[in-house]
């Protein structure tokens, strides 16, 4: 049972430490709003979501005054629609008026960002599937709070190498139609190995299909509480070291279970999950990448950042499953370049490239996130890194993602300005060598062999 006296022990975290919530996420299905009238099928979309969502936005602002936890996003997540929308929509443009009723319910309700305009086709693509993937650009860019992902492989499946060709033409084609905002589109893009069902951060949260009728997550995040907390412990040993992570992570998660728990309560909703993710912010002091040079580094991306990483993200786990029975999403470490103080100047100053990003990825807990690169990158070359990262969370049986930013009419050297969590990041060097004869083949890369548990 939590009581107040946690929340107390708090108060300086959040003042001093830039310790959050990081959003409530409300799950909810639109499988009972599938019709084969495109009409029909928006104005059920719509009121569902209305009458679901009517008082998330109330009520985190309630929870946020009656406990002084911030909350920084209210957040919805839906069905794949792909799957709501595959028989009302025959070609891309039906789904755009799906996208555009997305839009002007999380607009209604009051939320920031809307989940799930999504497909799964991690081992083939339906028409539906295609028909929303190449949708995508022109949905991002007609909508302001609507977010995309696709999962293209995982462990038990392989790569669908199809689909991996095809989305680094819609990334590419996602940068073109942003341009005028610094190619945001694809911020709001992401693909996925081994996606899961219950993850509340955006771009790629969706509510899965195993999920019930509506559901409330949690995403947590004080990247700045265990940097402070490690500053006590500079000369300590591993264990110590261990240990103070793990002790952090537990009270943070604590913060996130309450949060959680009234929500559910009040929305009378259930509880999902919480997703004990340390994610920062552009703020100063809110980094993973000063909690790496607080660990030892010099800079994030010295030698040692991988095992340094892995460290952090293994503790965070330790910690926070102690402190909640429903521990989900991704729950790790997040290393997105543009919403990270510290990841952007190691970036800058050169001791950060994509190869090391990469590397980092088997042992954090998404993958390349929030990276920008030349307007120029070729479609190809944007589908190779997508495969690379898919490999990883296969072969690894973990959650990989990419979120690129082929920011156009940019070169190396250059940056991007979003503002907000999205921040600001540098253009980032890419390889110049081809991968296009490789990722032109067709078909499937099959399932690792040790997929095979049964």
């Amino acid at each position: 049972m939590i009581n107040i006296y946690e929340v107390t022990e708090t108060n300086r975290m959040i003042e001093q430490e830039n310790l959050d919530v990081r959003t409530i996420t409300l799950g909810i299905s639109l499988l009972d709003c599938i019709d084969p009238d495109l009409n029909a099928l928006c104005g059920r979309i719509r009121k569902k979501i209305v009458q679901t969502a009517k008082n998330l936005v109330k009520v985190g602002k309630e929870i946020e005054e009656e406990y002084g936890i911030p909350i920084v996003n209210k957040r919805i997540s839906v069905t794949p629609i792909s799957l709501v929308g595959g028989s009302a929509c025959r070609k891309p443009e039906d789904f755009l008026k799906i996208a555009e009723t997305l839009d002007e319910s999380a607009k209604e309700v009051g939320v920031n960002f809307l989940g799930g305009y999504s497909a799964l086709v991690s081992k083939g693509m339906t028409k539906a599937d295609e028909n929303l993937i190449r949708s995508i650009p022109q949905a991002l860019s007609q909508t302001e709070r609507l977010c995309s992902s696709v999962n293209l492989g995982s462990t038990k499946t392989g790569i669908n190498m199809d689909a991996v060709r095809l989305m680094g033409k819609i990334i590419k084609e996602t940068a073109k139609c942003t341009k005028d905002s610094d190619s945001y589109g694809c911020a709001k893009l992401v693909v996925f190995c081994n996606a899961p069902d219950d993850n509340p951060f955006m771009a790629g949260a969706f509510h899965g299909v195993t999920e019930g009728d509506s559901v409330i997550n949690v995403g947590v995040s004080g990247p700045g509480v265990v940097k402070h907390a490690l500053e006590a412990c500079r000369d300590s040993d591993f264990e110590e070291l261990c240990e103070t992570i793990k002790k952090t992570a537990f009270k943070i998660t604590r913060v996130g279970q309450l949060v959680a728990q009234e929500a559910s309560k009040r929305l009378n909703v259930p509880f999902g999950i919480v997703d004990l993710s340390l994610a920062p912010t552009p703020a100063v002091g809110d980094s993973v990448a000063d909690i790496l040079k607080e660990i030892g580094l010099e800079q994030a991306g010295a030698p040692g950042t991988t095992a340094a990483l892995a460290l952090l993200n293994d503790q965070v786990k330790k910690g926070g499953v102690m402190a909640s029975s429903y521990v989900g999403g991704l729950s790790g470490a997040f290393i997105p370049v543009s919403e990270d103080q510290g990841m952007i100047e190691a970036a800058q100053c050169g001791a950060l490239t994509i190869e090391k990003l990469e590397a980092m990825t088997c042992v954090c807990s998404v993958g390349l996130d929030m990276i920008a690169v030349p307007g120029d990158t070729s479609a190809e070359t944007i589908s190779g890194i997508i495969a690379d990262e898919m490999a990883i969370g296969a072969v690894n049986q973990k959650t990989t993602a990419v979120r690129l930013i082929p920011a156009y009419g940019k070169k190396a050297g250059d940056s991007v300005e979003y503002g907000g969590l999205m921040g600001h990041a540098p253009i980032m060097k890419v390889s110049g060598f081809s991968c296009e004869r490789f990722v032109k083949r067709a078909g499937r890369i099959p399932a690792p062999i040790h997929s095979f548990k049964n």
